[in-house]
């Protein structure tokens, strides 16, 4: 198709160069020059009028097709560098407004402007294709529509608020704007966000055709979307969505309150008020603390993905092997054949471990095809990169092993053994231990350059951190080729020194601890665990100790106190927990009460029964604020000690470990951009309070007290605009 072209028009390093069609079709391609996908900047908005001014003196034009020339990307967003150098909420609002006027001429183009999406289309990439007069997209897995600028603090500034609602309704258009999430092709299709989905190779083919058809006239929408169009629709519509997103975010990001009150001034006022209101928001919102914390973790997480961990080109890894079928293997199974698209063999005592693992991946994926996020053929092809054995067959072969059996070290050392002896000489070797350390499991190996720690968090499918650790042996090249497979698996990978309970654990114990102090001292259970996820994380710690396994937990707790002392020691009479046998979700019994096979009732409810085995009269006697500040306190103090110490390599790490490992409410930005709003002079002035009320192991770490003397930040002013510079 594109050898019938004529007259073709291109500026020197321009993103945007057209030419026409034998039938009178313009064909704009966008093609940033110098970066693997597209990204609107700011200067672009006088390449797109340009393009669009000399489009318009073509004679005879029929119309437009926008098409990207990045091989798997359409547009991936807005650069949101921009911002960064934005003073106040007026400037940045004006980024928006000039964003709306570059989407205003395409909407305002005389002839039909077709979007042919191929790729990543996500958020000022979709609101260009909104302003299109139609939206043809790719049938291809890569293939991605969304809005996620609420993941940043943000709305959709380019017109996005107003174009969505009214395109698929409002209801449709909250929940994609207020999620964040995307959608593949063919559910876009059912949504009515694009008018077809076809095979890439006659995509461009398929938007010519569309051009050539003219306008269309809209299809109405849904009943239920003209419904809640409707004066008394509208009124219930944005009073339950707003009663269940304040129910969800707890007022903590402000993003989705504006978000909402943007698109209903657009609906009750027109749509001049609402690009009014979107642009006054968008500058307002990239003010707020929330979004700068966001905006911190996303430029980290990026430039994070661009490290090898070590100064080494790392090795090709072609085959994985698993040892032990449990909750773990099977996760990490699932990740590497499903994920990476790497060939796995599972290796387990018995037979009914290699099944346990398997069934594992196959219901996993069942869920996928349920929700047609999957094919069948596609679910056979996963499933067949899986294999189990209970010897070593196989092994032979394999480029890394990843060993997660019982967290007993004289097991650990014979399966380091074990492989030496059945796995080639070149095969690396990951234990994924959540505490014992690396040096001691490598102790008795012959390769101990080849021996890392690789520890994963559960459910493996859904947590996206991963801790690499190497030893002061671990070769370089060991390092690189461990992170990059945990990349390929989709994971944020960080590397952290060989300490116990590394960095995650470390700074999670303590925090677990006084959670359990709080409990003896009679505070409600899910008093405790409210006063948490109002602060911001996902759920409570006492729920948490219930997710991740009450006994996980107090395996932990002995080998922190033998490296770090008595401040990491469990309060006394809590060990009562266990020895009733209660280990959580896992066996249905734990804080909360759990029905068959581990699921909590319609309502999560406390088990009355841990009160009278804690021999506690549960009565709420601190305010939420109290008991959050406690248990985040002494995370943010082991953060610190451990940042000094060179567990972690740079407070990016911690922050990006915290936020990815535990939960650390993304908005505060992880403990270190936390301690920096905070201000570490006051950090340390709230733990000597505490110290007093509540005991010495609240005493300030010497690093907080040596930063708040010097008032020095971890974040350096500028910092994260550097760190935007580079990604």
């Amino acid at each position: 198709m594109r050898d019938n072209m004529e007259n073709p028009t291109t500026t020197p390093d321009s993103a945007f160069s057209l030419m026409f069609t034998t039938e009178h079709v313009g064909i704009i391609t966008i093609d940033v020059p110098g970066e693997k996908v597209n990204t609107l900047k700011a200067e672009f908005a006088e390449q797109i009028s340009s393009i669009l001014h000399k489009a318009q003196q073509y004679p005879n034009l029929k119309g437009l097709v926008l098409i990207s020339g990045k091989p798997d990307s359409f547009i991936a967003g807005a650069d949101i560098t921009m911002i960064a150098g934005c003073k106040t909420a007026a400037e940045a609002s004006q980024l928006a407004v000039k964003g709306q006027t570059v989407m205003s001429q395409i909407a305002s183009f005389p002839v039909p402007v077709v979007a042919a999406i191929h790729g990543a289309c996500l958020g000022g990439g979709l609101e260009l294709a909104l302003a299109c007069h139609a939206r043809i997209c790719s049938l291809d897995d890569k293939t991605q529509l969304g809005l996620p600028e609420v993941q940043l603090g943000l709305l959709p500034g380019s017109g996005g608020t107003q174009r969505l609602p009214r395109l698929i309704g409002a209801p449709k258009a909250l929940e994609l704007m207020l999620t964040g999430r995307s959608l593949r092709a063919k559910q876009a299709l059912k949504l009515g966000l694009v008018d077809d989905a076809v095979p890439y190779s006659i995509l461009l083919q398929t938007a010519l055709e569309r051009v050539a058809k003219g306008r269309k006239a809209r299809p109405p929408l849904p009943w239920q979307a003209r419904l809640a169009g409707g004066p008394l629709g509208k009124s219930l519509l944005f009073h339950f969505v707003r009663k269940q997103t304040r129910a969800k975010t707890h007022g903590n990001y402000p993003a989705t309150e504006k978000i909402l009150d943007v698109v209903k001034t657009g609906l009750d006022q027109g749509s001049g008020n609402g690009y009014q209101a979107e642009a006054n928001a968008f500058g307002e919102l990239v003010m707020t603390p929330e979004s700068a914390a966001l905006r911190g973790l996303f430029f980290a997480s990026t430039a994070l993905k661009k490290e090898k961990g070590a100064d080494a080109e790392p090795l090709p890894v072609r085959r994985v092997g698993i040892l032990g079928g449990g909750l773990m293997g099977g996760g990490i199974a699932n990740v590497t054949a499903t994920r990476a698209g790497l060939p796995v063999r599972i290796k387990d005592v018995n037979h009914e471990g290699i099944r346990h693992a398997l069934k594992y991946s196959w219901d996993l994926l069942e869920k996928k095809v349920r929700s047609r996020r999957l094919t069948r053929n596609e679910q056979q092809r996963q499933m067949m990169l899986i294999s189990g054995t209970t010897d070593y067959s196989g092994f032979a072969q394999v480029d890394l092993v990843v060993e997660a059996v019982f967290e007993d070290l004289a097991l650990k050392q014979s399966m380091v053994a074990e492989i030496e002896k059945n796995a080639a000489p070149r095969t690396i070797f990951a234990s994924n231990t959540s505490s014992l350390p690396i040096h001691q499991i490598a102790g008795l190996a012959t390769r101990p350059e080849q021996v890392i720690g690789l520890h994963y968090f559960s459910p493996v499918d859904k947590m996206p951190l991963v801790e690499v650790i190497p030893h002061a042996g671990t070769s370089a090249q060991t390092i690189s080729t461990t992170v990059a497979l945990a990349k390929k698996q989709g994971k944020t990978a960080i590397v952290v020194g060989d300490s116990a309970g590394f960095f995650v654990n470390r700074v999670l114990a303590p925090y677990i601890n006084e959670a359990a102090r709080c409990l003896l001292a009679g505070e409600p259970i899910d008093h405790i665990d409210k006063a948490l996820v109002h602060f911001g994380f996902p759920v409570g710690p006492v729920q948490l100790l219930d997710e991740v396994g009450i006994d996980v937990g107090t395996k932990i707790s002995p080998i922190l106190v033998e490296a770090f002392g008595q401040r990491f020691a469990a309060p006394a009479g809590f060990d009562a927990v266990l020895k009733d046998d209660r280990k959580g979700r896992k066996n249905g019994k734990g804080f909360y009460l759990y029905g068959q096979k581990g699921r909590s009732a319609k309502k999560k409810q406390v088990d009355p029964a841990i009160y009278r085995l804690l021999n506690v009269t549960p009565k709420a006697q601190q305010s939420e604020t109290e008991l959050a500040q406690r248990c985040v306190m002494l995370m943010l103090n082991e953060a610190v000690r451990c940042l000094d110490e060179k567990v972690i390599r740079s407070a990016r790490d911690g922050d990006l470990g915290a936020v990815f490992g535990i939960g650390f409410p993304p908005f505060r930005g992880g403990p270190f951009r936390y301690i920096d709003t905070l201000g570490a002079a006051n950090v340390v002035k709230t733990l000597q309070q505490l110290a007093q009320r509540y005991g010495e192991h609240f005493t300030p770490c010497e690093g907080l007290l040596r930063r708040a003397e010097s008032h020095a930040l971890f974040y350096p002013q500028g910092e994260t605009k550097e760190i935007a510079d580079v990604v």
